[in-house]
């Protein structure tokens, strides 16, 4: 099982993406499974969300307490929240930020870890959106580090939730972070799960 816990404030999409990345696992022959955790449901608050993907069928459905991927889709919430709470050296840490890891605004709370991967997702997305909205930006780059889904199926899952021009740009900007990761990351090994036995459908 690989199992990904994604932090951001609302507004942001957290449960968005946690949904469509576990589609388009599914689009890929994965069992898969998404929900949201909320604490204050305004605007700019902390959210919290999680997806598990397996290659069988899923029956737990707590909160993901040690993940093996952490997508933060806003590098501030390391003053308020502990994001890194059950996480260890193997896990995977896609920040978004446009700040060098070394900034002690990160460095301070990243110590020990090896496995963390800085990217300028909100940058990306305004370039291709107008806005600097993370979420799916952010599935691209876990996409190049992970491959625990292809951009194939990501691009499916973006457009079936999002019509015409604002799915093609959510898609576009989130492979251009898929080619930022691999072109400038030395990209740690993949994880490797047989697929489903049965065809997907959606």
């Amino acid at each position: 099982m690989f199992q990904v816990r994604i932090h951001g404030r609302g507004g942001q999409g957290v449960v968005t993406s946690s949904e469509l990345l576990s589609i388009a696992a599914f689009l890929d022959g994965y069992w898969a499974q998404a929900f949201p955790s909320f604490g204050s449901e305004r605007m700019g608050a902390p959210v919290t969300a999680y997806c598990r993907i397996d290659s069988h069928e899923i029956r737990t459905h707590e909160p993901i307490s040690a993940p093996d991927a952490l997508i933060v889709q806003d590098a501030t919430l390391v003053h308020q929240v502990d994001i890194l709470s059950g996480v260890n050296q193997d896990a995977l840490i896609l920040i978004n930020t446009p700040h060098s890891l070394d900034d002690p605004s990160i460095a301070n709370y990243i110590h020990g870890l090896t496995k963390v991967f800085n990217v300028p997702a909100s940058e990306t997305a305004r370039r291709h959106l107008g806005k600097p909205i993370p979420n799916l930006v952010l599935l691209g780059g876990l996409a190049a580090l992970t491959g625990i889904i292809t951009l194939q199926s990501l691009h499916e899952a973006i457009v079936k939730r999002f019509a015409g021009d604002l799915g093609e740009k959510n898609y576009t900007a989130a492979k251009e972070l898929f080619n930022y990761v691999q072109e400038n990351f030395e990209l740690p090994p993949m994880p490797s799960m047989p697929l489903r036995t049965e065809v997907a459908h959606v």
